[in-house]
């Protein structure tokens, strides 16, 4: 039953390890990998144009090559493109989008979270198990709230460029580093769950080996019949 709670435990801390992963893949989206995005938007207008939407920025890439954004938390998704093919964006989805951009803080927060809860849970000490399962606990919900931020935000842009595509030819859909988030925000919660559940497992059976060992060494004592006489 140990071995088994030990294998399970170390499923825990592999999720862990690849929730970390996932969210640095996340984190390097545009600008700082050119290709790599939360959402690409085709420019129907400009030829082979793309717009990618990043973590800290965005990319056009085009034939020519490409204009990147400096690294920066927060920007506007909006301007972006109504300086790129002319999408129409209401006052409140630009103001909404660019307010949801510097949310996008929480992704490299989520993934130094993940990052330390798989530093202990790699200690596979009972302390350790269970700091751990608190720290991915927290850090799950740090990723499931950026994940939410993310469609909500690039659902926004998704919807205007794309009832607007009969008009600009362009069309938009969620990137890569998109689902990176999603899964990571999975494998987290899967892994938490798992930590916490082998850390508990570790200490019923502790506890139990302990009652165990003081019943074979002081084992009660029979008692003395008295004789008769």
């Amino acid at each position: 039953m140990a071995r088994s709670t030990g294998f399970f435990h170390h499923i825990g801390t592999f999720l862990l390890f690849a929730a970390t992963v996932l969210l640095i893949v996340t984190c390097i989206s545009a600008p700082v990998v050119h290709s790599l995005a939360l959402m690409k938007v085709k420019l129907g207008d400009n030829g082979d144009s793309t717009v990618n939407f990043g973590t800290f920025g965005h990319c056009q890439s085009s034939d020519s090559g490409d204009d990147c954004s400096p690294s920066q938390v927060g920007y506007n998704p909006a301007a972006v493109l109504a300086e790129a093919d002319g999408t129409v964006f209401s006052d409140y989805a630009e103001s909404t989008t660019r307010a949801l951009t510097k949310a996008m803080i929480l992704h490299p927060i989520a993934c130094g979270l993940n990052f330390i809860a798989f530093l202990l849970a790699l200690g596979a000490g009972m302390v350790g198990s269970f700091l751990a399962s608190v720290v991915a606990l927290l850090a799950f919900l740090t990723t499931a709230v950026a994940c939410i931020i993310d469609f909500v935000l690039f659902s926004i842009v998704k919807s205007n460029v794309n009832d607007r595509g009969e008009q600009t030819g362009s069309g938009a859909w969620f990137g890569a580093a998109a689902w990176t988030i999603l899964v990571a925000a999975v494998c987290s919660l899967v892994g938490a769950v798992v930590v916490f559940f082998t850390c508990c497992s570790s200490r019923l059976h502790k506890r139990r080996g302990v009652v165990a060992k003081d019943e074979f060494v002081s084992p009660p004592r029979a008692r003395r019949r008295r004789r008769f006489w």
